[in-house]
């Protein structure tokens, strides 16, 4: 069974919108110290994906949306590979936040024993 194109977004939304919401409550029953941690698995992920996706955006090129090369055409192509990475990373990522999260926490109860 196909979804139509005008149900999929809104149902889309409504997912991203639970999940953040769950997130969000799993966040504030986590110690200041494992928030830290949850925040510093997060933003290196985000870094991960804003690496990976610059490598999607050709670097020299005068087509596509970006227009022509120039300084103003690699900021924009920068800060919006940066937005895309955190659009991502907020709405799930890929899970390698998970795992680092839990290695951190891992290292943090090994150093402490």
């Amino acid at each position: 069974m196909t979804i139509p194109a005008a149900l999929a977004l809104p149902a889309a939304k409504l997912a991203l919108g639970a999940a953040a919401s769950a997130l969000g409550a799993v966040g504030k029953a986590l110690s200041p110290q494992d928030q830290k941690i949850r925040k510093t698995a997060n933003d290196f992920e985000t870094m991960f994906l804003e690496n990976m996706m610059s490598q999607v955006f050709p670097q020299e090129s005068s087509e596509g949306p970006l227009g022509e090369n120039g300084t103003g055409g690699q900021v924009y192509r920068g800060m919006l590979v940066n937005e895309y990475a955190k659009s991502i990373a907020k709405s799930g990522g890929i899970g390698m936040s998970d795992t680092i999260y839990r290695q951190m926490l891992q290292m943090q109860e090994r150093s402490n024993a």
